[in-house]
């Protein structure tokens, strides 16, 4: 029977524990970086920023910071001050646990069309979430020579009792969301689709995460391995959140589509890269040829707004000073306004 409560064992698994650390990071990194893109669309200005990316961000780079923070403690040979390092690791990241959750029931809203008893239940278990999440900061860490710095102890029931509530909330998120998958109300909407071929694996990976940390916390070996599982749930919860965001930021739909009584134009919560102008619609007609046989062709509704459009020298439509790619070229020697 191993004494989980003996110094060697307390010192063998904390090596343990930091090169666990180091591949998580290295994961994480990894991942991070292979969805920089779409990060750095946001940031020049590519895509549009809709409010919902504001989790997003936080989730990735808070569990970044929080990664950083604690390779930084893993690896000091120099007295620093651990206790104030280990509580920045451990405030990031219970916010990238707790974002990840936000993330999750965006997702959840989106599929139920931002249906008011949806969504403001959700927000009272969110607050309640963070709630948790903000008085469990109470992991004590100190420099010991020869080992750095060093976790002394953790209030083991306050963190269970946090993981235990994070469990509760991805279940409640997974069940909904399978419930709007198996028993849609009316016909089967595109965004409907794109969430039940991901197979809900993302929430179900979330749920585990969270319920494996939950068991090691409630074990309560010794006060190394009572958080060994927090971090690679942190880090499974936020990968998936985030992934599950770009699905749905990069879902475009064609076509207007019916999904519980309103289009899922709705559903999406301003998610995906909209212009803020209306896009043209294009009716087919048919024309009949001088020979008899009918031609589809295509024809475009006039603009909903009251502006005037400008044209330059060459017949292109302008707005401004700014050239619209989307002007009709015309190679004829005859130059007009394109129809």
């Amino acid at each position: 029977m191993v004494d989980w409560q003996s110094p060697d064992e307390v010192a063998k698994d904390g090596v343990a524990f930091g090169k666990f650390m180091h591949v998580l990071l290295g994961l994480y990194i990894w991942e991070w970086f292979t969805s920089l893109s779409f990060d750095w669309d946001y940031i020049s200005g590519k895509r549009r920023f809709r409010w919902p990316m504001i989790f997003y961000f936080l989730n990735r780079y808070c569990l970044l910071f929080a990664l950083i923070g604690i390779a930084i403690a893993l690896n000091v040979t120099t007295e620093i001050d651990c206790q104030g390092l280990y509580t920045f690791n451990q405030c990031f990241g219970n916010a990238a646990i707790g974002l990840a959750s936000i993330n999750l029931s965006l997702r959840t809203i989106a599929v139920w069309n931002q249906r008011w008893f949806i969504w403001v239940p959700l927000v009272g278990v969110i607050l309640g979430h963070w709630s948790f999440l903000l008085h469990g900061i109470l992991l004590k860490a100190a420099f010991i020579p020869g080992q750095g710095c060093t976790i002394t102890s953790t209030d083991t029931r306050l963190l269970a009792a946090t993981f235990i509530y994070s469990m509760v909330f991805d279940l409640i998120v997974l069940s909904l969301t399978a419930y709007k998958l198996i028993f849609p109300t009316g016909a089967k909407s595109r965004l409907v689709s794109l969430i039940f071929n991901d197979g809900l694996i993302y929430f179900i990976i979330a749920f585990l995460s969270n319920l494996l940390a939950t068991i090691f916390m409630s074990l309560n070996l010794n006060p190394v391995m009572s958080i060994i599982a927090n971090v690679p749930a942190a880090i499974a919860s936020s990968i998936v959140a985030c992934r599950a965001v770009r699905r749905l930021t990069n879902y475009n739909m064609t076509g207007a589509e019916m999904f519980g009584g309103s289009t899922t134009a709705g559903s999406t919560l301003a998610f995906r890269n909209t212009t803020s102008q209306a896009t043209a619609i294009r009716p087919k007609v048919l024309t009949k040829s001088s020979d008899g046989v009918h031609v589809q062709m295509e024809t475009f509704e006039s603009p909903s707004d009251n502006s005037f459009l400008e044209y330059d020298a060459a017949g292109n439509i302008t707005r401004g000073e700014r050239f619209d790619p989307e002007a009709q070229v015309i190679a004829d020697e005859f130059k007009r306004p394109p129809y």
